[in-house]
């Protein structure tokens, strides 16, 4: 089969189409014919070996999430699943490929009226847009600030924060056509990427700050937290923050600040399959909007790579084989 693996890290040149064996299913998992593949932040950063200190390693077959029809069951396995379309994680590896295999526990049948490729967009970053916000205690009326808005876990943070009644919801992105295409989808305040702007009714301070991108400005969106404000931090698009980034924090001792990480792992798997299940319904019925910026084919992975490390994407890249 032909599969997309890292032959060096660092630029997307580096990644490599190649041909493997078929993987089989074994005990407790799926395999899947993938119709559509799931380009996400998390992949470009193991992509650039930032994560090589955690065992990824150069030859790593990329990719988290899939969408297609069940071709065969490992031992233990229903044998009624072979033949449904769903959804699947596959861990952080084994995406890129024609065939990918997953614990039928990160399975989900996909609903009527709902496409692989917007599975695929939104299965991973709702799930983390919803517990980042349960997270961050959010409640209505209060304002909420998304660093990184134009990605699908921003996407999908500004729509819940809207239906849930914040008072403000603010984003960060690079342009004015973005930030037009965020009010659309329910952002209120359209800052830039120094979260400088927003007009004159724009908050001054924030209750809730969900930022996906980290990086050596992440002390400045600190200092926009309201007392008692509570920053989630759900990923490091843009690299580590500095390493002092805590003294912001004690330095605002008496506001009462509150810094989180977050990541989807921690919850579980059952309550993430249970919202997951919640918004692609949502999502079918036209309730909860995906984006998906484009669709390119498997073998074409360093075009979606070249995108997103020029910050060119919207919503989400979708591979299909």
């Amino acid at each position: 089969m032909k599969a997309v693996v890292i032959r060096t890290f660092g630029n997307p040149d580096g990644l490599e189409v190649v041909d493997l064996p078929v993987p089989a299913p074994a005990p407790g998992q799926v395999r899947v014919d993938t119709e559509a593949i799931g380009v996400g932040g998390v992949d470009a950063v193991i992509r650039r070996g930032t994560l090589a200190a955690y065992g990824f390693r150069e030859g790593h077959l990329l990719g988290s999430e899939v969408a297609g029809r069940v071709t065969a069951v490992g031992e233990g396995v229903d044998a009624s699943w072979i033949g449904r379309r769903v959804w699947a994680f596959t861990g952080l590896s084994g995406g890129y490929a024609e065939q990918a295999v997953a614990s039928v526990d990160d399975v989900l049948p996909l609903p009527d009226g709902l496409t692989g490729a917007d599975a695929v967009t939104l299965g991973g970053s709702g799930v983390v847009a919803h517990f980042a916000l349960d997270r961050a205690r959010f409640a209505p009326g209060e304002t909420v600030l998304v660093r990184g808005a134009a990605g699908s876990i921003g996407i999908t943070a500004i729509q819940l924060a809207a239906r849930a009644g914040a008072g403000a919801v603010a984003v960060t992105t690079s342009s004015a056509e973005r930030g037009a295409r965020l009010r659309d989808l329910g952002a209120t305040h359209v800052l830039d990427r120094r979260g400088e702007g927003g007009g004159s009714d724009a908050p001054a301070g924030f209750d809730v700050v969900i930022d996906v991108v980290g990086g050596h400005q992440l002390p400045v969106f600190l200092d926009k937290l309201n007392s008692n404000g509570r920053y989630v931090a759900v990923g490091v698009v843009g690299g580590q923050p500095p390493a002092d980034f805590g003294m912001r924090l004690m330095d605002a001792f008496r506001r009462s600040l509150s810094f989180a990480t977050f990541s989807s792992d921690t919850v579980p798997g059952p309550d993430r399959q249970a919202v997951r299940s919640s918004q692609f319904a949502d999502a079918a019925h036209g309730d909860l909007r995906t984006v998906v910026h484009e669709t390119l084919p498997l073998d074409q992975a360093v075009l979606a790579h070249r995108a997103m490390d020029a910050g060119a994407v919207f919503g989400r890249v979708v591979l299909t084989p």
